[in-house]
Formats: structure tokens, C-alpha cells, sequence
């Protein structure tokens, strides 16, 4: 008896061997040891086009945002036939108003529903633009290199759907976490932690992709982050000249260009919650999408600069107003 259940025993472990030996290093030379899953995502990321930077602006110079058209110059019936346009707002707030053509998408579902843009491209849209930009950089991962989001959300769409306003403060530069001074010297970290059974890039970078979408929109409060920033390794996303004019939130680092390609997120702690922020928190949520298919614990502070400094001096751009960037677009009720 005790014969037969070392057999069975063997009968199990056989093909529990041979399928981890085939998913992990049936390719590998004898003597060659398996590249780290980061490494393979991470080259794979670079070869084909999904470095950062290029998922801010693709290979065909699209960039990841695109502003509501003027008021004089909006055709409804061209719009639709241009986009594939996907409203990841809730049920209430998309039937209450939304965009003519545009289907009402949970976030979760984005992956799923882009299969069905046809040859149409795809125009994410959410309530200030910030969700939809995390959105399109996940969709760009994924396959569609030259998704959109629109710029400010329906804020910039029509003043009757305005969810920025309020949300525009001086919590930053009103705070004793605030300053002025040069970005501290730039530290280099270990690279993040993967684990896979494929070595085959696409693979990983699929299923990394599906799974931050799962995961949902990662970000950190203007609040909290200026309460305790220490808490955080935090990245201005800014010039040189913004980052000193604007002021920053006190620790803040500076690491902009930032890709895999020339290294710079070495840059970045991998064992520490990784928070960006930018002027609107719509390029933040793209750096922060790729992060987290990276590996890495990184969150996307919410309106950015808008609602750290809104009422700064240095402003150029980027700074909103209902006046100058409520388009004042037509919706469907």
C-alpha cells in the first residue's frame, strides 16, 4: 500500500515539474539564468514603442489628451464618426448628460469594450479628465497606441457639468510643506519585484495591464500628501523653472525626463508609496498608470498644481477656469 501511494505520488509530481520547467526556462541555453520578469517587461516595453514618453505621445505623435473642439466648430455627425467614444462616468452622471454617440463604460470594463471601436478611435471621457488619462494610458499598453482622453473631462466639454471649480484651492502654498528651493540631489533604488511563469513580454505586459485595471484609479489626496509628505517619495513633474516658480511641495524630487529607456526610474524608490503630480493630475495619472504596470506603489495626486497653488503667479497654462475652458459644448439628457 505504501508502495502505490509513492507511485501515485510520482504520477502527480511528473507533470507538476515538467509544466514549470516549460513555463519558466524551456527557452534558456544550459548555464543561462531566467532575465527578472521586470527586466523582460521593461525591455519589451522599450523595443515596442510603451516607453513613458511614448505613451504620453505615441509613435504616431498622438498625445494622450485632446481638448474639447470650439464651440463654432463642432459637427456632432463627424465627431461620432471620428471616435469611439467611452464614458466612464457613473450611470447617473452619463444619463443625467453626455456626449452624442457616447457609450457609458465602468472603468473595469475598458479593456473589454475597446475590442468593439471598429476602425474608429477611442476617446475616453470621465469628470475632469483625470480617470480618463489613467484610462487611455492603460488602453495604450494594451493595444490601442493612439487613445484619447478629453482634456478637463465633461468640465471642459460644458460649464453644466463642472467638477473642477471646487475642487481648485491653495492647500499647497498655504502650508508650512511648501518650498522654494532647488530639488534634492537624485538617489538610485532597486528596481521593482515581478513574478510571472511567461518570458514572453507581451504576455506579462497583458496581464499587468488587466490587472491595474482591476485594481482601479490609484491616487493620493492633495491633503494628505501635503500633511505629511514624508510619508511619500514624491516627483514634481515639472521644468526646472516651474518647479522652483510655482514653489513645491517640501522633499519633492524632480525627475523629468523620466523613461526606462535612458534609466530614470532608477530614480524612484520602489519600496516607498511612488506619488506624481503635475499641473491638472491628467499627465500624472498616465506616469502613474505605467508605473503601476511596472510594479511600482504609485498613486496620482488629484488636480495636480490646480489644487495646490491655483491662485500662483506663474501660471501660463494648464490653469483652469470655467470661463476660458468650458466649451460650452451641446449634451444629450
Amino acid at each position: 500500500m505504501k508502495k502505490l501511494s509513492l507511485i501515485l505520488i510520482g504520477f502527480l509530481l511528473v507533470p507538476t515539474l515538467f509544466f514549470t520547467s516549460c513555463d519558466k526556462g524551456d527557452d534558456l541555453a544550459p548555464g543561462a539564468i531566467a532575465e527578472p520578469t521586470f527586466t523582460i517587461l521593461k525591455d519589451y516595453m522599450v523595443q515596442n514603442n510603451l516607453d513613458i514618453n511614448k505613451i504620453d505621445t505615441s509613435a504616431d505623435n498622438v498625445k494622450f489628451v485632446v481638448g474639447a473642439p470650439a464651440l463654432a466648430d463642432y459637427d456632432a455627425t463627424a465627431f461620432k464618426a471620428k471616435y469611439y467614444i467611452m464614458d466612464i462616468r457613473s450611470a447617473d452622471a452619463y444619463n443625467t448628460s453626455h456626449i452624442d454617440g457616447a457609450i457609458n463604460v465602468a472603468f473595469g470594463n475598458i479593456l473589454t469594450q475597446a475590442a468593439s471601436k471598429g476602425t474608429k478611435q477611442i476617446l475616453v471621457v470621465c469628470y475632469t479628465g483625470q480617470t480618463a488619462c489613467y484610462a487611455t494610458a492603460l488602453l495604450r499598453m494594451y493595444g490601442h497606441p493612439n487613445a484619447q482622453a478629453l482634456k478637463w473631462g465633461m468640465t471642459g466639454w460644458s460649464s453644466t457639468t463642472d467638477s473642477w471649480t471646487s475642487k481648485t484651492g491653495n492647500i499647497g502654498s498655504s502650508s508650512s510643506n511648501w518650498s522654494f528651493g532647488n530639488a534634492p540631489a537624485l538617489d538610485i533604488y532597486d528596481e521593482p519585484v515581478l513574478t510571472s511563469l511567461s518570458v514572453d513580454g507581451a504576455e506579462i505586459l497583458r496581464k499587468r495591464v488587466e490587472d491595474v485595471v482591476a485594481a482601479g484609479f490609484k491616487t493620493a489626496a492633495n491633503a494628505d500628501v501635503i500633511a505629511s509628505p514624508s510619508n511619500y517619495f514624491i516627483n514634481n513633474y515639472f521644468n526646472e523653472t516651474d518647479y522652483t516658480g510655482f514653489g513645491h511641495i517640501t522633499g519633492a524630487h524632480r525627475i523629468l525626463p523620466l523613461t526606462l529607456a535612458n534609466g530614470e526610474y532608477k530614480n524612484l524608490d520602489s519600496s516607498a508609496k511612488v506619488v506624481t503630480y503635475c499641473y491638472t493630475g491628467q499627465t500624472s495619472a498616465v506616469v502613474t498608470a505605467c508605473l503601476r504596470v511596472l510594479g511600482y506603489d504609485a498613486y496620482s495626486l488629484t488636480y495636480g498644481m490646480n489644487g495646490l497653488s491655483h491662485s500662483s503667479s506663474q501660471w501660463a497654462s494648464n490653469h483652469w477656469g470655467v470661463d476660458s475652458h468650458a466649451k460650452g459644448l451641446p449634451v444629450v439628457n
